[in-house]
């Protein structure tokens, strides 16, 4: 076993509980922090992620023991101690005294983590700001209030004190927050629009992906994603997704759900089309950008609307479609 690590979390360990008859009953979290090093904070924070499994399953954090229960930690990677400020450029589309709104590249992780613990979006934060990011999200994310995935280009708004932090939370939890994206699905739609209402939580047996969870016995989130088309090429389709939740990897899941996986997705069966290999250089990792950002601002109150082109790869993309759909 690893070390001790900080609050409560060890690298690299899987640990396996076996609950006794006289367990039956308790609450999960409370069992684990007794039979374990880990604090009950630490357990419920590993239990949010889907990182307690019972029978391979996820389990809510108000799970209740039953007889004959195994549980299964799975407690990943210590996160870097603190992020520093490194000098990386930034693509920024607007900045006052209480936000920050920037453009992340492709390729880009948000914040440090186990695996990147340098050349993050926070890391280039730090070196621009300075002192003046939120503090609410600790010194690992300082002033980030909502996240983008790696491989996926676009708007990103980051507050700079703890009030705006405040109310941009808000807004994002009562679903006030507009984010628009863009992205090339496979498939030709059948309607021009849509909704996917459908749960997401850890997937079941791959713990690295998200998955549509129906399941009342296993934990998952509310998720909803509306879509329209906006171009259609045949075998592939331009689209419009706009965010009423904002869950891990939710409109690669639901596209996904639906039968139109994004293209150039390998984790979620977007990935190894005719299309791919012939045009590769256009392609790496989903085809999915966030396009557009509507907010009110924290101080002014009033209605902001930020929007960036599609990249250039996606321009290519699609003219390269066009194209061969016609042929």
């Amino acid at each position: 076993m690893s070390e001790y690590i900080g609050d409560g979390y060890v690298e690299d360990m899987v640990e396996e509980i076996v609950s006794e008859p006289s367990d039956v009953g308790k609450r999960a979290d409370a069992f684990i922090a007794e039979r374990t090093e880990l604090t009950r904070s630490a357990v419920a924070r590993l239990i949010e992620s889907g990182n307690v499994l019972v029978g391979g399953k996820a389990i809510a954090k108000n799970y209740k023991i039953k007889r004959g229960d195994v549980f299964s930690l799975e407690i990943p990677d210590a996160e870097p101690d603190e992020a520093l400020p490194e000098n990386i450029p930034l693509d920024i589309v607007y900045e006052d005294k209480d936000i920050i709104v920037v453009n992340k590249p492709k390729g880009m992780v948000v914040h440090p983590a186990a695996g990147n613990a340098s050349g993050t979006l926070v890391n280039a934060l730090l070196y621009h700001c300075g002192d003046s990011l939120s503090g609410i999200g600790g010194v690992i994310r300082p002033g980030i209030v909502h996240r983008i995935d790696k491989d996926t280009e676009g708007l990103l708004v980051v507050a700079k004190n703890d009030a705006s932090h405040i109310f941009l939370a808000e807004q994002i939890k009562e679903h006030k927050v507009r984010r628009i994206y863009y992205a090339i699905a496979i498939g030709n739609f059948k309607e021009d629009s849509g909704t996917v209402d459908a749960p997401i939580g850890r997937h079941p047996v791959d713990r690295k992906k998200m998955a549509v969870i129906r399941d009342p016995n296993m934990r998952s989130r509310n998720a909803v994603t509306h879509w329209s088309v906006i171009e259609r090429f045949g075998r592939y389709t331009l689209i419009r997704c706009e965010l009423e939740t904002g869950r891990t990897h939710q409109i690669r899941v639901h596209m996904s759900y639906i039968g139109h996986p994004l293209l150039g997705d390998d984790v979620y069966g977007g990935a190894g089309t005719g299309f791919e290999a012939k045009h590769r250089k256009y392609i790496s990792g989903q085809c999915l950008c966030a396009t557009e950002l509507v907010l009110t601002h924290p101080t002014t109150k009033k209605e902001e609307h930020f929007t960036v082109p599609m990249p250039k790869e996606f321009d290519a993309l699609c003219e390269i479609m066009r194209r061969e759909s016609l042929e």
